[in-house]
């Protein structure tokens, strides 16, 4: 079994049961989509409401994703999906009910489709966060791949199921069942019996967890640049999945069953991807995946707006759906393995708000460009700009490091201070003093690049460098910590391998440690 076997996550037993829960709740999840798109297909103005269906599904990620990735860091992961599982249980049951008895007009569907993806925004951070407790770290690029299948064959199946459902017994119908797919991953996470979790250091509260979370990945360049190409792609990509409802009907002639075909045709491609992810990822560097896959999507989107042939359209979207699974899946593998544990669901929430944020603006720019102008201009100008973001990558390469070490390291000296601080007492000013030869000393200031971000990532909220002026051989680093429990965490577990490691490049450098301080906030009123 080696880390190229796509399917190797799967026979860890727990990843499959939960593998397949969360496949049941997308499946419903997709059901649910293709039933409210086509409750407000033939109202007056069908794109605009079309696509804030789609914006208001993906709305609650922006507004609530970071609040639930903090929570998941701090909570059990377990309990939390759980009890969310469970409100979405009432909340579709009721949509459903309401539904049948055709009290269910388009605002009012908004307003359930938000509350399902409110629940959607707790969910995924706490779900992503949990793989990597459950498959071995070399298997995290196969079980993100596996992620991306599990979405894509919901895209594939919810859809056509759902299409078939509409046409013969109404939405409601579909409404049921993804109520009833919330109750199946709700009896998943019931039977099974996750592993207590150990809590280590001194609890985040809430608001100082946000704070932490959105600290480090401001100072981690390889993640905002990792963020940074999801949001380039997705944007102009959403207009595949805000507008092809309208595509399928008044491009195209087809009905629900046929926007049903549609929706599978990209879910076979984005299965076919991810079948061929393991040789893409030996044989292509991540820089040249993410160049083909964007021309591939662009000319997907270009045929699309240029051939209105079903033949023509069915085969580029399968096109489509293996470069957006590829790319998907390369850029949340990537994220996955630089990511240490205690924040690994706050910077999963960040890049799921990128991604919801990326698709829900533009399935609002898209279908009012649809509104004013018309399908073919908006994929052909959609088309253009996925070209035109593809082609940045030749100067905003992405740097995956995926050979740094995210594991917790604990090497920094215990404090022992005459004066014991609360823990929340601060600021804390940190000062560590280093002696460097002057022979070392440009190499020393390089390399001091590299430990700032190290710093400001784990808690530092300012951080500087300075040379004593009557002693050049000395250096003094200073930073600032919001309080002494935050910089307890640094001591305790927030620090990794990589992060020892860089500090152990500079001590090689100087003459020895530095001599570290800890300078407490003193009232002077």
């Amino acid at each position: 079994m080696t880390d190229n076997d796509p399917w190797a996550p799967l026979r860890q037993p727990v990843f499959r049961m939960l593998w397949l829960a969360v496949l049941a709740s997308n499946v419903g999840t997709w059901m649910q989509t293709v039933g409210a798109q086509w409750l407000v297909v033939h109202e007056p103005g069908a794109a605009t409401w079309v696509s804030l269906v789609q914006a208001v599904t993906m709305l609650p990620v922006l507004l609530f994703a970071l609040p639930s990735g903090a929570l998941a860091d701090t909570l059990d992961r377990r309990r939390m999906l759980l009890g969310v599982q469970i409100g979405l249980f009432g909340v579709g049951a009721v949509l459903a009910a309401l539904t049948a008895l055709d009290r269910m007009p388009p605002p009012l569907l908004l307003i359930f489709t938000f509350l399902l993806g409110v629940g959607q925004a707790l969910t995924l951070p706490s779900w992503q966060a949990l793989i990597p407790e459950v498959v071995p770290h070399d298997q995290l690029p196969a079980a993100s791949a596996l992620g991306a299948i599990n979405t894509n064959l919901a895209r594939s199946a919810g859809p056509a199921v759902g299409g078939l459902l509409v046409a013969h017994l109404g939405p409601a119908a579909v409404f049921a069942l993804n109520a009833l797919s919330f109750a199946v991953f709700a009896l998943v996470l019931l039977l099974w019996r996750r592993p207590a979790r150990t809590l280590s250091g001194h609890p985040e509260h809430f608001g100082s967890a946000l704070r932490a979370g959105g600290r480090y990945v401001r100072y981690s360049p390889s993640i905002r640049r990792i963020l940074g190409r999801v949001v380039l792609f997705v944007l102009p990509g959403s207009a595949i999945w805000g507008l092809l409802p309208l595509i399928a009907r008044e491009e195209l002639g087809m009905g629900a069953s046929g926007y049903g075909v549609l929706l599978a045709a990209l879910g076979v491609g984005a299965i076919v991807g991810a079948l061929l992810m393991p040789r893409v990822r030996v044989r292509f560097r991540t820089n040249q995946m993410i160049a083909g896959t964007g021309l591939i999507y662009g000319a997907a989107l270009a045929v699309i707006a240029l051939v209105p042939d079903r033949v023509a359209v069915t085969v580029a979207l399968v096109g489509a759906g293996l470069a957006w699974m590829m790319l998907v899946s390369r850029m949340n593998a990537a994220l996955q393995l630089l990511l240490p544990n205690w924040v690994r669901a706050r910077a999963l929430a960040i890049y799921q708000l990128c991604f919801a944020g990326g698709q829900a603006v533009g399935a609002l720019l898209w279908g009012q460009v649809a509104e004013a102008f018309g399908l073919t201009e908006t994929f052909g100008v959609a088309a253009a700009v996925m070209v035109a973001g593809t082609l940045s990558v030749r100067i905003l390469p992405v740097h995956t490091h995926e050979e740094r070490d995210p594991a917790p390291a604990v090497f920094w000296a215990e404090p022992h201070l005459m004066i014991e601080p609360h823990l929340d007492d601060g600021p804390v000013l940190v000062s560590a003093t280093w002696r460097v030869p002057e022979a070392n000393t440009e190499t020393f200031a390089a390399g001091m690049h590299e430990l700032r971000w190290s710093r400001q990532r784990t808690g530092a909220t300012q951080w500087g460098l300075f040379r004593d002026g009557a002693d050049p051989a000395i250096f003094v680093e200073v930073y600032l910590v919001p309080t002494w429990a935050e910089h307890l965490r640094q001591h305790e577990g927030r620090l990794t391998g990589e992060d020892e490691r860089a500090e152990e490049r500079l001590i090689a450098l100087a003459e020895g440690p530095p001599e570290v301080k800890h300078l407490l906030s003193h009232n002077t009123d």
